[in-house]
């Protein structure tokens, strides 16, 4: 039976221009998703855009725009790299959309009636770039420029009353939090007593947002809001078949700085609206270059569109799944870029692709020879490619994307291995049926490598699928007996 599976990534803050980061978030999202549907699987891909807060409304006015115009014209870089990337996202969100502000004010309403949403007089220090308020030791680590000092009415969602239901529920859900570290992480954040959340803003100094439906002076927290994206795409409110088919999300894939957020107030949210939590969050490192942090302020951002020009899309792909293990930072290097792609992709992988269809093109007109009876060394060939496939399975369902790609690199390497004992190229001009199994058997192996690798490049490997005249994803030995 069909599993549902739904993956997210987070919502892209408008403002800025997609770079490697993202771009590595959204490609981790597509691989998981197209793996899932390779296993028979129904999967549902959500990424989008986060478009409200004070951050875009200055940014448009400095341009002389209205806030969505300014919107819908930053939002195209996104979707360019995107379709670029081959992302095979089934929904693109904006939270300036309609469907997803009703939602919106209907959580609103759900939380405020339950009595979870207060009024009050709160005086603090104002981070206009991380739009929330921050405390004392924040502001004196020197990591927010733009502070100023505010005292104002808002209204605040009490977050502190689910701490211990959220503890509770992190405990006895192993996955919820992943990886280990992570969980941790939040465990000792939560030790600590829990402040409420302030979910308004002021429409005297932000009119750019979601109206609060109980006061129409104040617009909503820009995360409140952007959080709930989660739930519009799958239909809530308006599909409940297909909310229900979907919810919980399988997974929300996020970078490690936004982990409270997603682990904290996203899951007290949904418990005051008594809405059932995620399966799991998963957060995952940073792409560091010469370990720093990218950021624009350092110079030290990587265009994903100039690799792309320049390598093609599924070196980028293969690279970014390839060199960073999950949880943990990665550093980004062009040489190291460079190395993986001729190593692993031009001399293993084209490799062996290029023996196997140069002889199967020149001696036996492009088709795929018959098979006799398989050697002992021809059916070793065949029992490893299925413990490939075993092992491939168990390191992704462990999140283990860079160890599952170097099993199946493993596999193509000793397929050319095989080819190396055998050589076909001589045996073909004195026994050409023993020539024709030893080169069934290596396209046979190398049509199972290319199954596992095309979630991650879907693109060179259907080209291979077109030069073994197949269109098979099959991962079973033989699934490709009757090509034609």
């Amino acid at each position: 039976m069909n599993k549902s599976f739904y993956i997210t990534t987070p919502i892209y803050y408008v403002n800025d221009d997609p770079h490697i980061g993202t771009a590595y978030t959204t490609i981790l999202a597509d691989v998981l998703s197209r793996y899932q549907v390779q296993l028979g699987n129904d999967s549902f891909f959500l990424t989008g855009l986060d478009e409200h807060g004070q951050k875009v409304q200055e940014a448009a006015t400095k341009r002389g725009l209205n806030p969505k115009d300014h919107c819908d014209e930053m939002s195209k870089s996104f979707i360019s790299l995107w379709d670029r990337l081959h992302i095979s996202n089934n929904d693109f969100i904006r939270t300036t959309e309609d469907r997803h502000k009703v939602v919106v004010e209907k959580i609103l309403k759900t939380v405020y009636d339950a009595g979870d949403i207060y009024e009050d007089e709160y005086e603090g220090l104002y981070s206009v770039a991380e739009e929330r308020f921050i405390t004392e030791k924040e502001a004196d680590s020197g990591q927010f420029g733009n502070i100023k000092k505010l005292k104002e009415k808002n209204y605040f969602f009490k977050m502190s009353k689910y701490q211990k239901s959220l503890i509770d529920h992190i405990k006895s859900n192993p996955m919820f939090l992943q990886p280990e570290h992570r969980k941790n992480e939040i465990l000792g954040f939560l030790n600590k007593p829990l402040n409420d959340l302030c979910i308004s803003r002021p429409k005297s100094r932000l009119n750019w947002g979601i109206e609060l439906p109980f006061d129409s002076d104040y617009v909503t927290y820009v995360w409140f809001d952007a959080l709930i994206n989660y739930i519009t795409a799958p239909g809530f409110l308006n599909n409940k078949t297909l909310f229900d088919k979907y919810w919980p999300a399988s997974m929300h894939l996020i970078g490690k700085d936004i982990l409270t957020t997603h682990a904290v107030y996203w899951p007290t949210m949904l418990m005051s609206a008594g809405i059932e939590l995620p399966k799991t969050i998963f957060a995952h490192g940073w792409w560091l270059m010469e370990d720093e942090k990218m950021s624009k302020s350092t110079g030290n951002v990587i265009n994903p569109m100039d690799l792309i020009d320049e390598y093609g899309v599924d070196p980028v792909r293969y690279y970014l799944m390839r060199e960073m293990v999950l949880g943990q930072d990665a550093n980004f290097t062009i040489k190291s870029f460079i190395n993986r792609y001729n190593s692993d992709l031009a001399n293993d992988f084209g490799n062996l692709l290029s023996r196997v269809s140069t002889l199967i093109n020149k001696n036996y007109d492009g088709e795929i020879p018959e098979l006799s009876s398989l050697s002992s060394y021809d059916k070793k060939v065949e029992d490893s490619s299925k413990e490939a496939v075993q092992n491939f399975d168990n390191y992704m369902s462990n999140m283990a994307i860079n160890d599952a790609i170097e099993e199946a690199l493993q596999f193509v390497r000793s397929i050319n291995k095989y080819f190396e004992h055998s050589a076909p190229w001589k045996v073909v001009k004195e026994d050409k049926e023993l020539a024709g199994t030893i080169l069934y058997t290596g396209a046979e192996a190398l049509r199972i490598s290319a199954v596992l690798l095309s979630p991650i490049m879907p693109e060179k490997t259907k080209k291979l699928f077109q030069v073994l005249n197949t269109d098979s994803r099959d991962r079973k030995w033989g699934g490709a007996e009757i090509w034609d």
